[in-house]
């Protein structure tokens, strides 16, 4: 498994408590920083925010780093609502190349569906792979959130990748068959969410009044198990996904260097024997209204 530095957080304000993007100069100096600590494969959207631009200024300013990294990007949800399909081709393409203008590239590594209910439309998953076919993008994918759509993803054929929400908090993909499924297939797994916009590393008397209920008990036992490990949440974290061998990489977002340092530090890590059992056994069924922010009650 390897590490996926993502950008949301470079583009726009994000997370639990909506905190504010990073200066321009911050950002560029985590990507530096990443990519010389072993990270090749970065991950952002056209619906990022500013994301893709940053990305493309650190290109632009490293040209020479391109040929080294694996860029993923996404098409812009919703684009193809209501279009007739002769119209799928220009409209992504379209987005496509604006990406790439914004990224200063001229290929993409990768490239999702970032609505996941297109992956149910093989008029669309077949314009994507055109895209691919034509040399645009070297793997083609889709960015889902619920089971049936990665299962749907992993059975589609036209596909060379998911990126799916996974975390010790989120278990459906591991309990409901999707990992299984996608290792059968030969699909990699691109993980993300580990931290759940940051909900799994809060303080239970931090968390929003809108989940704090709900939420802080689930937190309260994470700490307990945290303790008895001699762990913490950040290892707890990142060490849940790194042992689940059907994901190829997982995707992480930071706010700082602080952050970043620490990711990559603990990555190098693995959970003490025992602790992966206790974890699948006591977050296994966690409801979907703390786990999923979409369903998040502001």
């Amino acid at each position: 498994m390897d590490l996926c530095l993502g950008t949301v957080q470079f583009g726009m304000d994000y997370g639990i408590q909506g905190k504010k993007k990073p200066p321009l100069s911050d950002c560029l100096n985590m990507l530096d920083y990443a990519v010389h600590n072993g990270i090749r494969t970065i991950d952002t959207a056209n619906a990022y925010g500013e994301a893709e631009d940053v990305v493309g200024a650190y290109l632009e300013k490293h040209p020479g780093m391109r040929r080294n990294l694996r860029i993923i990007s996404k098409f812009r949800p919703n684009l193809l609502d209501g279009l007739p399909e002769e119209q799928y081709y220009p409209v992504m393409k379209a987005n496509l190349e604006d990406s790439l203008r914004r990224l200063h590239t001229d290929y993409l590594d990768g490239y999702l569906l970032h609505s996941s209910r297109y992956v149910f439309v093989d008029s669309i998953v077949e314009t994507l792979a055109r895209l691919r076919n034509e040399g645009y993008v070297g793997k083609a994918g889709v960015s889902i959130y619920e089971v049936e759509e990665a299962k749907a993803g992993i059975l589609q054929g036209n596909l060379d990748f998911l990126q799916v929400p996974y975390s010790v908090l989120d278990q459906r993909m591991l309990h409901e068959g999707v990992f299984s499924l996608a290792a059968g297939k030969g699909i990699p797994i691109h993980s993300r969410s580990a931290f759940i916009q940051g909900l799994v590393l809060m303080a239970p008397d931090k968390v929003p009044d809108f989940l704090r209920e709900r939420a802080a008990p689930v937190l309260q036992k994470a700490d307990q198990i945290c303790w008895a490990a001699g762990v913490s949440r950040v290892q707890l974290a990142i060490g849940f996904v790194k042992r689940q061998t059907a994901i190829s990489h997982l995707v992480f977002g930071v706010r700082n260097l602080e952050q970043l340092r620490e990711n990559i530090c603990v990555f190098q890590q693995d959970l003490p024997t025992g602790v992966m059992e206790e974890l699948e056994k006591q977050f296994a069924a966690v409801d979907a209204d703390i786990v999923i922010p979409s369903l998040w009650k502001k």
